[in-house]
């Protein structure tokens, strides 16, 4: 279903490219990065991966900070975007991700997974833990709270976009396959009393 939907996808995002790259970002959003970002600095972390970049506004933050960052996105425009902030980015999506095995300390994904059909979440889990080091973090964030797929009917985008969220407890069921639970945390979103902020931070278990 994923490759099915990919063109549509790159075509809302293409569609809506500069218009996210002028928002601003919510204080829960800067408080979440802060404290993947002081998790990896106490851990001696350096390369990082940004899977589903966008602008590349959270790519331009860790390169600041110092790490060694690649940011990755299926949309032409998004990964333009990256590059003219002086970030290596490159248009790929998450079932071709072309790195090598192990190229990384750490993984972050905040808001793009939530794209993912339910039917292919273990393939692209599998990708990212096949990039990550021994010992290396990935950060996992997206809306949800409660069980829905499908295209959202309401969406502003163009293309409408296909969303996936899940329960607080399928979201870490489905994780606890390939990785250990450093921390999960539940931030709740102004105005909305549905959904809240799903916040995971992951390490790979070592596979037989």
């Amino acid at each position: 279903m994923y490759e099915d939907m990919l063109d549509s996808l790159r075509q809302a995002y293409d569609n809506h490219a500069r218009e996210r790259d002028a928002a601003g970002l919510e204080g829960w959003k800067i408080a979440e990065r802060q404290e993947f970002m002081n998790l990896l600095r106490a851990e001696g972390k350096r390369t990082l991966l940004e899977i589903g970049a966008g602008p590349g506004h959270f790519g331009a933050y860790f390169r600041d900070q110092g790490f060694d960052v690649t940011c990755t996105d299926l949309s032409p425009q998004m990964v333009a975007l990256c590059r003219a902030k002086g970030l290596r980015a490159c248009e790929m999506d998450f079932l071709h991700l072309d790195f090598p095995p192990a190229s990384f300390d750490a993984v972050f994904a905040l808001n793009c997974l939530l794209h993912v059909p339910s039917a292919d979440l273990a393939q692209v889990l599998a990708a990212v833990h096949r990039l990550l080091r021994p010992g290396g973090l990935f950060f996992y964030g997206v809306y949800g709270g409660y069980s829905y797929e499908g295209v959202w009917p309401d969406d502003h985008h163009e293309p409408k976009r296909y969303f996936v969220f899940y329960t607080d407890d399928e979201l870490r069921d489905r994780a606890a396959v390939l990785f250990d639970e450093v921390s999960f945390r539940v931030i709740p979103i102004e105005g909305d009393n549905e959904s809240h902020f799903q916040s995971l931070i992951l390490r790979p278990k070592e596979l037989a």
